[in-house]
């Protein structure tokens, strides 16, 4: 039970820094969703450094609970799939394709890379090579 209020309370910060750093991107995001990459791009780095470097064999091991809070609750409020999608679509709608694409091609590169950036970077301290280690961690929303 005590699993579901870490999520939560990570979720609820989660989306309070995606809120404040998409308002302070406001204006560069007027005709590219520059903010939500970024926000997408810094969760992915997230969770593939944290994710690795706090794994019971890593350099930091930590509780299931905070596991989870970070990686299922801060990263999933955090991170913004359903703007990306939302975005997305209103720019093919508006026939914008190329930026559209661009749209899908910057976000799913770059969070890829973000990823593999920041598992890497952890693995440097352990020796396993997973980020999950059990099935609540693989799901972040």
């Amino acid at each position: 039970m005590m699993s579901y209020l870490w999520v939560t309370i990570g979720s609820a910060l989660g989306g309070l820094l995606r809120y404040a750093i998409t308002r302070l991107t406001l204006t560069q995001s007027i005709a590219f969703p520059y903010g939500t990459i970024l926000i997408n791009v810094l969760g992915s780095f997230v969770i593939g450094y944290f994710g690795t470097l706090t794994l019971q064999s890593g350099r930091y091991p930590v509780s299931d609970n905070v596991r989870l809070f970070v990686m299922v609750g801060i990263c999933g409020g955090f991170t913004t799939f359903s703007s990306f999608s939302l975005q997305t679509f209103d720019l093919l709608r508006s026939g914008a394709w190329g930026r559209a694409l661009a749209n899908v091609f910057l976000s799913v590169i770059l969070c890829m890379a973000a990823v593999a950036a920041g598992h890497l970077l952890a693995y440097q301290s352990v020796t396993k090579t997973a980020i999950a280690e059990t099935a609540d961690e693989e799901y972040t929303g």
